[in-house]
């Protein structure tokens, strides 16, 4: 049984999915990287996975499918696992050597200790083009370091930090047994990986390194917000998906509580913000939609978010009243890397 699986979804990741598994590579005998060729038809993906397969027999694994998206890609990763904690790097991203060694020194710790760990936390550092100065999303301020914890040790996360997929190793089997499954054909679910497991996680670790490095600045990435926009079906629907999986009202750790709310406060102002800067009125319907259906759903929760400061802001009436939120969207710029 291996230390770590590691998931890469690749989809058309020619250009860049080397440098990716090359940085995983160090980990050795103890990580399997898992490469899932996700239906890749325009270049040599599947043949690159094929390749580190065979130069690397027992690291690497080279996983063939059907084009699923993201998501399915990851359902991939997460079937095939046999690591006692899964990752997922995506093929453009990459880690830092120096960091991966801690990390996995702190994962072999606890496998072989008494006690059990859930969830390990580290930063990642957005490797956005251009940018002299690369902003570092860490947890300080928020987690204890070096200590396993529970949510009762949880301090307080500041507006728009947030522990994103690139933050996050979960223990395999917990992930299976809460029944994670992405839905297929749809982006920014990497929201849902983070945010369905987090009742189930009863033990944490924060290691303050940066670790995962997140490149930001092709023009055909996710989170270019241009294409965000043009997306907007697919953020709404996964802002309801998290909003189904639980009734965050009646969860009892109230600090677990309070992290999942706001959460699912910043995922419908996203939603909100990118109706408002398309300037469409058939997105501004939907934006509508989107309040009326958690309204309908979960009233309690709609109180909260929609009378709360951001879900206000967002909601001012009239044209004039659609400026206010452009600096929110600052702020969710900072939870999601917008280029």
């Amino acid at each position: 049984m291996k230390l770590l699986s590691v998931a890469i979804p690749c989809y058309n990741s020619e250009a860049y999915m080397r440098h990716c598994i090359d940085s995983l590579l160090p980990g050795g005998d103890e990580v399997e990287i898992l490469i899932v060729d996700d239906g890749s038809t325009k270049d040599r993906t599947a043949m690159i996975a094929d390749e580190y397969e065979k130069n690397y027999p027992g690291i690497c694994r080279a996983i063939h499918q059907e084009n699923g998206g993201h998501g399915a890609a990851v359902n991939a990763g997460l079937k095939n696992a046999t690591g006692i904690y899964f990752k997922v790097v995506d093929s453009d991203d990459w880690v830092d050597k120096a960091s991966y060694m801690e990390i996995l020194d702190t994962l072999r710790g606890f496998v072989y200790g008494e006690k059990t760990l859930d969830m390990l936390v580290s930063n990642f550092v957005y490797e956005k083009q251009g940018a002299k100065r690369k902003k570092v999303m860490h947890y300080r301020t928020a987690l204890p370091q070096n200590e396993l914890f529970d949510w009762d040790d949880v301090k307080v996360f500041m507006l728009g930090q947030y522990i994103l997929m690139h933050s996050v190793i979960y223990r395999t089997e917990l992930l299976k047994q809460c029944g994670l499954e992405l839905p297929k054909h749809t982006f920014y679910v990497d929201n849902i990986f983070v945010y369905q497991p987090l009742p189930h996680v009863k033990t944490m670790y924060y290691l303050n390194v940066n670790f995962y490095r997140y490149f930001i600045g092709r023009e055909d990435q996710s989170v270019n917000e241009t294409i965000m926009i043009g997306r907007i079906d697919q953020q709404i629907r996964v802002t309801k998906l998290m909003l189904g999986y639980y009734d965050v009202t009646k969860i009892k750790q109230w600090k677990l509580r309070h992290y999942m709310v706001r959460y699912l406060e910043i995922m419908m102002t996203i939603s909100s913000i990118l109706a408002i800067k398309s300037e469409s009125e058939e997105n501004m319907e939907k934006k509508k939609e989107l309040w009326q259906y958690l309204r309908k759903e979960n009233f309690k929760l709609y109180l909260r978010l929609r009378w709360g400061f951001l879900g206000q802001g967002v909601n001012l009436p009239g044209k004039s009243g659609r400026k206010f939120p452009i600096a929110i969207y600052k702020m969710t710029q900072k939870f999601f890397g917008f280029n």
